[in-house]
């Protein structure tokens, strides 16, 4: 497991470094409200050569985002208001799961059984204002 102390300045290096060392390419994003999950997949995007704005798909559940020849790079979901597993596999979550792109995933707690076993498990804990801890 690897762990890194970072703070927002050093946000590209901690995203070339997920991305170097991730397994696989579904990552799962465990942390509490506002610990910085977004903004670490908005650098994870732009260390992958995405140009879309990055944001958080609370409301619409799941954002795509491209690359510069308008190739499909990830799927970005945010499960919070999710009630049930059923509403994920509802809104298609297999189908997405099932394509050669980057996955990333937040809240996933919401969804457990759904989350493929050879996902990524990236952890984020706040330990200041500035300060960030993730292990994955």
């Amino acid at each position: 497991m690897e762990s890194i102390t970072y703070t927002q300045s050093q946000l590209q290096d901690v995203a070339q470094k997920i991305i170097s060392l991730a397994r696989s390419k579904c990552l799962a994003f465990y942390a509490p409200m506002g610990a910085g999950k977004t903004t670490l997949i908005k650098a994870l995007v732009a260390e992958l050569g995405g140009l879309d704005e990055v944001s958080s798909p609370t409301f619409g559940l799941v954002n795509e985002y491209h690359n510069a020849k308008g190739e499909l790079l990830a799927y970005h979901f945010d499960f919070y208001r999710l009630q049930d597993e059923m509403e994920a596999l509802d809104m298609g979550l297999d189908d997405y799961l099932a394509s050669d792109t980057w996955i990333f995933m937040e809240w996933p707690e919401k969804i457990p059984s759904l989350v493929p076993e050879d996902s990524v498990a990236v952890r984020i804990e706040i330990l200041s204002p500035t300060e960030r801890q993730i292990s994955f």
